[in-house]
């Protein structure tokens, strides 16, 4: 148990360590960002500092944790219920080719609508509600989750399942050993760019239907020709992207894939 924990601490701190790679990605943004309010002026881009002050002001106010936190539930719930949908319906079409003939075109059908188009059909079905929301993003995200999965369990090693299937395992437990190891490789991604699109979306529909959240707030913003907080609670938004990618999606995936350590020099048990 105590090893089991240790083991678990260390790819905690390889995770916060690999960190710094991300960090400079963010200073590049932020030079380029500052070239671009160098070359453009104040009103049409503020710096990256004056964005920071704006965003320190805003949240220096209890209710704008409040909107975020909104705009957070949303998100994550739509986000949830992609990525539940997404995954079992794809494992059923990866295992059934005939299920994937039938879905492959419905799923370029929902992939080819923009989400704005399913922002104004939701809006009439659901009204200025959290169901307006919570829709759109499933349906903007589930199939990029379903796509992901389908993909994984079709270009699994039927040779593998084979040799197991001889050894006397059943189909369940081929499923969790080999099938699920395999698809994880192609559904951690898939949940990545799925949760940047529950976002995204997210805040969409909230300035479209006017429901509040961030989306409303970027609202009151433009109607005040406030760029500087506007960009603030762009950047709030993705802050909490980026709180939920690393602080749950990632974390689990490196339990998940904690055999993939062992391919490595320097993750090899003694």
């Amino acid at each position: 148990m105590f090893e089991a924990a240790l083991s678990r601490l260390g790819r905690m701190g390889s995770f916060l360590w690999a960190g710094w790679s991300g960090l400079a990605g963010l200073a590049l943004l932020a030079a380029l960002w500052q070239a671009g309010h160098e070359a453009y002026g104040a009103f049409i881009l503020p710096s990256p500092l004056e964005t920071l002050a704006a965003g320190a002001a805003i949240l220096s106010d209890g209710r704008a944790w409040e909107v975020a936190m909104l705009t957070c539930i949303r998100a994550v719930e739509g986000f949830a219920v992609s990525a539940l949908a997404g995954a079992v319906s794809g494992l059923a079409a990866g295992y059934f080719p005939a299920t994937m003939r039938l879905a492959r075109p419905l799923v370029t059908v929902l992939l080819g609508v923009p989400p704005i188009a399913w922002i104004v059909l939701a809006m009439i079905w659901f009204g200025s509600t959290d169901g307006t929301v919570v829709v759109t993003v499933v349906v903007a995200a589930a199939p990029l989750v379903f796509v992901g999965v389908a993909e994984g369990v079709m270009t699994r090693d039927r040779g593998l399942d084979d040799m197991a299937r001889a050894f006397g395992a059943g189909p369940v437990q081929r499923l969790i050993t080999l099938g699920l190891r395999h698809v994880a490789a192609h559904l951690f991604p898939a949940l990545a760019v799925a949760l940047g699109m529950a976002f995204k979306v997210a805040v969409m529909a909230e300035l479209l239907a006017n429901v509040g959240g961030i989306g409303g707030e970027l609202a009151r913003s433009r109607a005040n020709l406030d760029v500087a907080a506007a960009l603030a609670w762009v950047t709030i938004a993705v802050a909490a992207l980026i709180v939920v990618e690393y602080g749950v999606v990632h974390p689990v995936r490196s339990e998940f894939e904690r055999w993939r350590a062992a391919a490595q020099p320097w993750g090899v048990k003694r």
